[in-house]
């Protein structure tokens, strides 16, 4: 299993599939069908049935039931696209044998290092074998990790036919970094009773609680005019963004919150004196509290009207998705199942909520309960970015030991 990881793994992130939120194809980059094409051949090669690739990207396949017992259907999902963040053109994964703990020298032309003094987690990982990159782009186990994951799982399990289940299907998946993962996606095809995606982090995450999210593009119009006779006629759009900016709650940002606490992140800031372009994302757990901060947002742009003018700054606010614990907490049974099968294998599950979200996210409100398991890796979207190749194999035992507990329920 091992082995099949690596050579999965690594073969996955070699292909750019950064996707882009400025395209309006699906999927919204070239190199993500690249990847998707070559799942749908490895699906058919290990001898998996109803491989389909629809004409947004959307990979299904069925692993057939071999049980007598009524047993609901059930999916494993992940997604196929790489983060805008930071690069993931030509990704170079090195691969670390029995780590000793010390630094790592991720590129020695440029000195950049992997060292547990800046990140300490790399002390949980002494003895492992461990995949980074080369310290030029990001790695991709966000969430190649899972796509590997879900491949081996599918593979040992048509290998050994003696492990009875039931009906099983898999989806790989576009642009879910842009939040449009779930958007083209058949639900009904698919026609799973629950899913499961494999888009965690550190071993035993499992998740069911995700933000509410909203994003928020504001627009200001400024009017440039030469400084040297600029008195009284020039409105610097800049000033205007940085106090709107200003105006919100400075410490309901991502570098003051943890846990359960929401913010309002400011992700680029573009502009001129002409025009200025501001783009927000806002996040809470809280329903409530989600649309108190939309509504904050809604009545600093309001106030700013009112002295600079209506028609120049200009708000376009839409919800992304929202919290998944209101639909996956009537079916718990599906998140219980999963928590006792890291337990059967000795992994300490960790139920926290997802700062963030996944395709799960808007699935589950589209009729798909779908939490969220653990693939192994750490320090998502940068080029310190490194995965455990001895939890990615915890992770795939995970996979068949939930696919084992709902045939042994049934």
């Amino acid at each position: 299993m091992k082995e099949e990881l690596i050579r999965r793994f690594t073969s996955y992130v070699q292909i750019d599939t950064q996707s882009n939120e400025d395209s309006a194809t699906c999927p919204s980059t070239p190199g993500q069908l690249v990847l998707l094409n070559k799942l749908v051949d490895e699906l058919k090669e290990i001898g998996m049935e109803e491989v389909t690739i629809d004409e947004n990207g959307y990979v299904f396949a069925t692993l057939p039931a071999n049980t007598d017992k009524d047993v609901p259907t059930i999916g494993f999902l992940a997604h196929v696209d790489t983060a805008p963040d930071f690069t993931g053109k030509n990704v170079k994964p090195q691969i670390i044998e029995n780590y000793d703990g010390k630094d790592i020298l991720l590129n020695r032309e440029e000195n950049i290092v992997l060292s547990p003094k800046e990140f300490p987690s790399l002390n949980l990982y002494v003895g492992h074998t461990l995949i980074t990159t080369d310290g030029t782009t990001l790695l991709g186990a966000d969430d190649k990790a899972g796509v590997a994951e879900i491949m081996t799982a599918m593979n040992y399990l048509l290998r050994h036919p003696e492990i009875k289940h039931g009906k099983v299907r898999v989806a790989f998946t576009p642009d879910e970094e842009i939040g449009r993962g779930p958007h083209k996606f058949d639900v009904k095809k698919f026609n799973a009773k629950y899913a499961y995606t494999m888009d965690g982090g550190r071993i035993g995450e499992l998740q069911y609680e995700s933000f509410n999210a909203a994003s928020a593009k504001i627009t200001i119009k400024g009017n440039n005019i030469h400084p040297g006779t600029a008195k009284g006629k020039m409105v610097n759009s800049m000033k205007i963004a940085m106090e709107l900016h200003r105006m919100l709650p400075e410490k309901q940002a991502p570098e003051y919150t943890d846990g359960y606490e929401g913010f309002y992140h400011l992700l680029s800031f573009q502009g001129n004196v002409e025009k200025t372009e501001l783009y927000y994302i806002i996040r809470d757990f809280d329903r409530q509290e989600f649309e108190n901060k939309k509504k904050t947002l809604s009545s600093i742009v309001e106030r700013l009207r009112e002295t600079y003018g209506r028609d120049n700054i200009l708000l376009d606010m839409k919800d992304q998705y929202y919290n998944m614990r209101e639909k996956i907490e009537p079916v718990k049974e599906i998140v219980d199942i999963a928590q006792q099968a890291m337990k059967n294998l000795g992994i300490e599950p960790i139920i926290s909520p997802i700062r963030g979200g996944t395709d799960g996210s808007q699935l589950s409100y589209m009729g798909l309960p779908t939490p969220n398991i653990f693939t192994g890796g750490e320090n998502f979207h940068g080029k310190y970015e490194y995965i455990s190749v001895d939890n990615m194999i915890k992770a795939t035992n995970v996979i068949i030991e939930i696919i084992k507990l709902f045939e042994q329920r049934a």
